[in-house]
């Protein structure tokens, strides 16, 4: 069994934000962690976001998530596969 972890970065999150959002609820059963990043100081809130996605469920449906944010503009997506020990 895997564990895989999606670890993505929207340059512009408010620009991409809408497309971003409709992807994550397609593949919403296929989610188990959202974990949403950036960064925010007293003068101004960060246009970029990092998102982590810990995965769940049918690889196939989670490679089909990967490439569809893959496809979204700038946007780059990073993959952690943790194989967990048999037993």
């Amino acid at each position: 069994s895997k564990r895989i972890v999606l670890g993505v970065l929207l340059p512009n999150r408010f620009q991409e934000a809408v497309k971003f959002q409709e992807l994550l609820t397609q593949y919403g059963c296929n989610i188990r962690t959202r974990l949403g990043l950036h960064e925010v100081c007293d003068h101004k809130c960060s246009v970029s976001g990092l998102i982590l996605l810990e995965m769940y469920g049918d690889e196939e449906q989670i490679l089909e998530l990967e490439e569809k944010l893959r496809g979204l503009d700038g946007v780059q997506v990073q993959k952690m596969v943790f194989e967990e020990p048999a037993g």
